[in-house]
């Protein structure tokens, strides 16, 4: 059981979910606001995507990402700011001429989908570390070995921390060879993420036959979507990892009720001091993690 526990809140996503609750921040203000709230309420971590402010689309715009990290940093409230790195790996294809890209796609390579990393300089940022038919229709998420490793050797020339996130048992397996060959910065920083169609479902039997591959000496956290939420929160700690909540992965406080993204680290917290640990703050997370210092 992991005793001093990192809670990361996952603010706002790219998914089709701003039409889905009033809560869900779209423009650079609200989520950078939203990122201030859950610091307050008890997250040592924050992790940002950015939407266009006038569709609500998941967007690359670097001048959104500069500014809510500027406000968020301008804010005088501690916390690790953690940006994605996954956009600009959508294919959607025409399942009826599938050599035809439509409308949806949005692809660049490993380097360019991490433009704003260099621009902002987050203490972390993500690597998704495989490819994945991405729920129902013709979107595939694309993220091969060769853009991994050339978005890993580009993280590591940041000097940003990676949070490699995993979809599935094949990325685990390798996120485990970017560790191997040297691109991954020790300690090496897994996000094991759950329930997402069609990657690994919320099995807790398969989240320990994962935690039972990973290489010694990492750090880790996991999530699952809606309902799993809380329930992962437990079963994360019970396994000795961190946790992750927020309106990215789930929408809801409880039946009906619609969450903020403050709200549901409040929640996560309850969980992890009721189990007898410890929430870590900003500065534990940057001693566990290893982060360089900002000053």
């Amino acid at each position: 059981m992991n005793r001093n526990v990192i809670i990361t809140c996952a603010l706002t996503g790219a998914g089709d979910t701003v039409g889905r609750s009033e809560h869900v921040p779209v423009t650079p203000e609200q989520i950078a606001e939203a990122g201030i709230s859950a610091a307050r309420a008890g997250a040592a971590i924050v992790h940002v995507h950015v939407r266009d402010p006038e569709t609500g689309k998941g967007s690359r715009e670097v001048a959104l990402y500069r500014e809510v990290v500027e406000r968020v940093r301008d804010s005088g409230v501690d916390v690790v700011i953690n940006t994605t790195a996954g956009m600009g790996g959508d294919l959607m294809l025409d399942p009826q001429e599938p050599t035809r890209f439509v409308e949806g796609t949005d692809l660049v390579n490993g380097v360019e989908r991490l433009v704003h990393v260099a621009e902002v300089q987050p203490d972390i940022c993500t690597l998704d570390c495989g490819s994945l038919n991405f729920g129902e229709g013709s979107l595939v998420y694309v993220s091969t070995p060769d853009i991994l490793r050339d978005g890993a050797k580009r993280i590591q020339e940041l000097g940003v921390r990676v949070e490699m996130e995993i979809f599935d048992t094949g990325h685990l397996w390798f996120a485990q060879q970017l560790v191997e060959e040297g691109l991954i910065d020790a300690p090496a920083m897994f996000q094991l993420c759950m329930d997402i169609p069609y990657g690994a479902p919320a099995d807790p039997a398969l989240l320990m036959a994962m935690v039972n591959r990973l290489p010694a000496g990492s750090v880790w956290t996991s999530f699952a979507l809606g309902r799993m939420q809380m329930p992962w929160v437990a079963q994360s700690v019970l396994l000795g990892g961190h946790v992750r909540v927020g309106l990215e992965d789930n929408l809801y406080l409880s039946r009906g009720v619609k969450a903020t993204n403050a709200q549901l680290v409040e929640r996560a917290r309850t969980i992890v001091e009721a189990m007898g640990a410890s929430v870590a703050t900003p500065d534990d997370a940057r001693e566990i993690l290893r982060l360089r210092s900002r000053s």
